[in-house]
């Protein structure tokens, strides 16, 4: 008497050998594939570090108004949620988008001549990099002020403070209110123009020129 397998049975013996044999493999999902639950590009694992919905399909955000968006500050190694990582003054957009080899997002002397990459001159055309896109910034975009101490996050390395730290040398005084360049006009004030639309410090004049 002859026995034979089932339809199941044989049904099971076929995958089990076409799967040995490399001819199926299992979905991204089912293989572990950090990107598989929102098809986004960006790993579960960095979405969540960064504070972002890895189960949404979010690679066109961009939280800091930076210029950058999610999946390119993913590819790039910035932060999607600080708009200059490197905290030279300068955007990650405008550092990534301007062309130049002189300025990284992730360095902030990228030349390492000692002089922060947003105080450069790149174009040489007498206004800093850091300040080249100010005039035609929208407000949104204008630069954030993290420790809100009146001082643009841009504008902190030029007066040696932290645009982490509202208070950077300890001694109950505001950044903004100091006078680190000793020119007798306050921090907060240094930059500010009667034409700037921005007013994100607080003052009648805007926050940046």
């Amino acid at each position: 008497m002859r026995l034979t397998q089932s339809a199941p049975a044989r049904i099971t013996a076929v995958l089990s050998a076409v799967l040995y044999a490399g001819l199926l493999t299992a979905s991204p999902a089912l293989a572990g594939n950090p990107s598989a639950s929102d098809g986004d590009e960006m790993p579960n694992r960095w979405e969540v570090a960064h504070h972002l919905n890895a189960h949404m399909a979010n690679a066109n955000g961009n939280p800091d108004h930076d210029g950058l968006r999610n999946l390119s500050e993913y590819r790039t190694g910035t932060l999607p949620r600080v708009e200059d990582t490197d905290g030279d003054g300068m955007d990650d957009g405008d550092e990534v988008h301007d062309g130049s080899a002189t300025t990284d997002p992730t360095d902030a002397d990228s030349d390492n001549d000692g002089t922060p990459d947003g105080d450069e001159d790149a174009d040489s055309d007498g206004v800093n990099n850091e300040d080249e896109d100010d005039a035609t910034e929208t407000c949104i975009n204008d630069d954030n002020d993290t420790d809100d101490d009146g001082v643009a996050n841009e504008d902190e390395n030029d007066f040696g403070t932290s645009a982490h730290d509202s208070d950077s040398d300890n001694d109950g005084t505001p950044d903004g209110q100091e006078d680190n360049d000793h020119d007798g006009v306050a921090d907060d004030q240094d930059d500010d123009t009667q034409d700037d639309a921005c007013a994100s410090d607080g003052d009648s004049q805007g926050d940046d020129g």
